[in-house]
């Protein structure tokens, strides 16, 4: 083997590493999340766990990025690491789809269709396929899938490249004597942890040795305890993930750690002792890809079936190695909720992107909470509500700095057109959330000193801000509802009612003067009553933004001025007539 061969040899690792991550961001990001939202809700029992641990590890082609997922759920509260388990177990199934994917580089046949299973064959097919995809179609979801195909296909050649470069070995006497050292159990088992460790993917490895196997200079008693070190090995993207965890996220990586610890010192001593006894003759022939593919998935089978009635054992055991400790201070109900924005989602954009959704809602519906509590304080003060209101303020001016941080990060990622469009339209909405949160403070503050003055607005008064209030609630649930589902139809309805509490504030205004003029009210009582209608009028404006951000990033329209032309047409007027009818002032 000279100079060349091994620049072969690495180039074909680097596209193998390569079209496996390109691979595997193409599967995320045609999933949007969703295989992670199934992963999040669905893990009410052990075997159901198991089994959408292993379909979904199949689909992204990653355990480590499963586990770290995993890891991230735990940490954030999301799953109890009694669910995170079987996941975990099932992980190390779903990873063994890629050695059987790659085992089909191993097909000899001269029969024409049993040569186009290889993927020698196909993946130029599908490279040629993929990059039209990738070029000339536009619509995101296509372009993605064109990914996939360009992933597997890079994958593919490096497959092949590597195993082109290493196919000298197989007579290389020091390379035959190098794969009889690794027969010793212990050895082999350490080799494979440490490559695995080093490139941060059993399935990779898996693949390298694969490739190696094309020599027919490695026999299953050397590739057996590779494979039984790779799965160690693919711990330690866990572990690394752990670290700055809670303590329940660092034994879900601890599991994971023990299972395959465990599963392999269980099945190594099982299999040894049998080929002890019976001697198994397929032990010292040469190994080919589908043999490891056979090997990979029976292991992790095997140790899953013996385990998973013991997963209680694998969490006691974890928390015996991190135990809990007396000065640990236990997380607030309102840290929880913000836990939600992990950090190691954002190696999934797709479903970080779903889960900024989640703390969006919440954000809106704290805002929303506090604008309605405050505006029934003018009429019926109450100190403990009116501390409600305080909180929940404090609450959405802390969502607005740590959405937008995690947002910002977020923009940095490689996300679909659809995923950028609701991440712009979260952007520009939180900053509206805040300030209405912030005029429900003001609206509390004016009730607040209704009531330490014991002051009251006139009969007419009230029923003026009655007529007020309700025409803002009603933008504000509108302009809510726009956000949440992003429906652009009703968009119009909040310029409708936006226009109404306008023209209602100026005319609750006009009147104040009147009733001033003839001694009915005090220049006092009017101040306050200027802050509320002000107060109401600018959350109404808000209100039009957030109505105005969802329809403009939906249409790729980011003129405000034309945007609003094109909605106030002639229609838009003969709505507003209906609208000014249903909130005339008595």
């Amino acid at each position: 083997m000279d100079f060349f061969s091994i620049l072969t040899l690495l180039g074909g690792l680097a596209m193998f590493l390569y079209g496996m991550q390109v691979m595997g961001d193409g599967l995320a990001k045609v999933s949007g999340g969703k295989l992670e939202r199934i992963l999040e809700n669905l893990t009410s029992s052990p075997v159901k766990a198991v089994l959408l641990g292993a379909a979904v590890t199949a689909v992204i082609q990653s355990s480590s990025a499963t586990t770290v997922m995993v890891v991230g759920f735990v940490n954030s509260g999301i799953m109890r690491l009694s669910q995170a388990v079987g996941v975990i177990m099932g992980a190390n199934i779903g990873t063994t789809a890629t050695s059987w994917i790659l085992s089909l580089a191993g097909i000899e046949s001269e029969n024409f269709f049993i040569r186009l299973l290889k993927p020698t064959s196909f993946a130029p097919i599908l490279a040629l396929i993929g990059i039209v995809l990738l070029m000339f179609i536009k619509d995101q979801k296509k372009k993605d899938i064109g990914m996939i195909m360009i992933g597997f296909s890079v994958l593919m050649f490096g497959m092949d490249s590597m195993s082109a470069a290493v196919k000298p070995l197989a007579d290389v006497p020091e390379f035959t004597s190098i794969m009889t050292a690794f027969s010793n159990p212990l050895f082999g088992v350490l080799a494979g942890t440490i490559l695995t460790a080093i490139i941060q993917s059993s399935s990779a490895s898996v693949g390298i040795l694969q490739a190696l196997c094309m020599t027919g200079a490695v026999p299953y008693s050397v590739a057996l305890p590779i494979i039984m070190g790779q799965n160690i090995g693919t711990c330690v993207t866990a572990l690394l993930s752990a670290i700055g965890a809670n303590k329940n996220a660092k034994r879900a990586a601890m599991v994971h750690l023990y299972f395959n610890l465990i599963g392999t010192a269980i099945f190594m001593a099982g299999f040894y002792a049998i080929n002890a006894a019976i001697g198994f003759s397929f032990f010292s022939d040469a190994a080919n890809p589908a043999g490891i593919a056979t090997l990979h998935s029976v292991f992790n089978i095997t140790a899953t079936i013996i385990l998973l009635p013991f997963s209680r054992v694998l969490e006691k055991l974890a928390c015996l190695t991190i135990k809990d400790k007396k000065e640990d201070v236990a997380v607030s109900a309102e840290d929880k909720e913000f836990m939600i924005l992990e950090s190691r989602f954002l190696e999934k954009p797709a479903f970080a992107l779903e889960q900024s959704r989640n703390a969006a809602r919440n954000m809106a519906q704290d805002s929303h909470k506090a604008l309605f509590t405050a505006m029934k304080l003018i009429d019926n003060y109450s100190e403990e509500q009116a501390a409600c209101v305080e909180a929940m303020e404090s609450k959405v001016d802390r969502y607005e700095d740590e959405l937008g941080t995690y947002l910002v990060k977020l923009s940095h990622k490689d996300l679909s057109e659809t995923d950028n469009h609701s991440l712009s339209i979260m952007l520009h909405c939180i900053g509206d959330f805040e300030r209405i949160s912030d005029h429900a403070v003001n609206l509390m503050e004016s009730a607040q000193e209704l009531a330490k003055k014991g002051l009251h607005f006139s009969d007419k008064a009230k029923a003026e801000l009655k007529i007020l209030e309700d025409a803002v609630r009603d933008v504000v649930d509108t302009a809510y509802e726009v956000f949440d589902k992003q429906d652009v139809s009703l968009s119009e309805k909040i310029e409708l009612l936006e226009e109404v509490v306008d023209e209602l504030s100026k005319e609750v205004k006009r009147r104040h003067v009147q009733r001033l003029r003839t001694g009915e009210c005090t220049i006092e009582m009017g101040f306050i009553l200027s802050d509320i209608t002000t107060s109401l009028e600018r959350i109404a404006d808000h209100c039009s933004n957030i109505g105005v951000c969802v329809t403009q990033v939906r249409e790729d329209l980011y003129d405000t001025h034309s945007h609003l032309d094109t909605v106030k047409d002639s229609s838009f007027y003969h709505e507003l007539e209906e609208v000014r009818e249903k909130y005339q002032l008595p």
